[in-house]
């Protein structure tokens, strides 16, 4: 019987094989640092607002709390945004005429709320529990990062399930006395490195390493 084919097929079949699993690797390792980069996790990007809110000039400059404006962040699972009323208690004295303010007059005038850009956007199948975290001794620089330094919120972090397990894996490395958990200047004390302290806090408020897939999976 005739050959069909000639045998330099059998080494391209065998080349073939050796680039799809070449691709199919590849291609995986693209989407796996894809999801790191900061155009999809956008880390870093400052998102545009309404109003351009900055951070850094109500907090660092004004010395303003968190929980002035993020008012059920001690005891809900929401931090919430503060109401439009909450901005006016100033602006109804301060910048009571400044151009990039209208959309906060505009909102107390007719009672309509601001349609913030959420930054901190965890998908609809996670469940987070800011007051829990609170509780716990976990600042909100660890999850936040350094926003008094930013004159438009952005993102420091992820949100990657890999980057909450890093936590919950290891909790003592990230926890601080619930006392601090506000102030975004806080260091450990120099005569306690963080593994000591944070292995004492998570004694004395019964932190667990909660890593089952059911904690955040509800």
């Amino acid at each position: 019987m005739t050959q069909i084919f000639h045998k330099s097929f059998n080494t391209l079949s065998k080349a073939s094989i050796v680039l799809g699993g070449v691709f199919a690797a590849t291609a995986v390792a693209w989407l796996l640092s894809a999801n790191r980069a900061p155009y999809i996790s956008l880390v870093n990007v400052p998102r545009e607002q309404p109003v351009p809110f900055s951070h850094k000039h109500h907090v660092a400059g004004l010395g303003i709390d968190c929980r002035y404006c993020h008012t059920s962040v001690e005891d809900s699972a929401q931090a919430s945004l503060p109401s439009t009323k909450t901005c006016m208690t100033c602006h109804s004295v301060v910048w009571t005429n400044a151009a990039m303010l209208e959309p906060v007059r505009e909102s107390y005038r007719t009672d309509r709320s601001i349609e913030w850009l959420k930054v901190h956007d965890l998908p609809d199948f996670v469940y987070f529990n800011h007051s829990i975290h609170v509780k716990k001794g976990v600042g909100c620089q660890s999850c936040h990062g350094d926003v008094d330094q930013m004159p438009l919120m952005m993102r420091r972090n992820t949100l990657n399930m890999e980057w909450c397990l890093e936590c919950h894996r290891a909790p003592e490395k990230f926890l601080r006395p619930r006392e601090e958990v506000f102030n975004l200047n806080w260091t450990p004390p120099t005569d306690k490195p963080q593994a000591e302290l944070g292995a004492e806090l998570a004694e004395r408020y019964q932190v667990q390493k909660l890593t089952s897939c059911a904690t955040c999976h509800r």
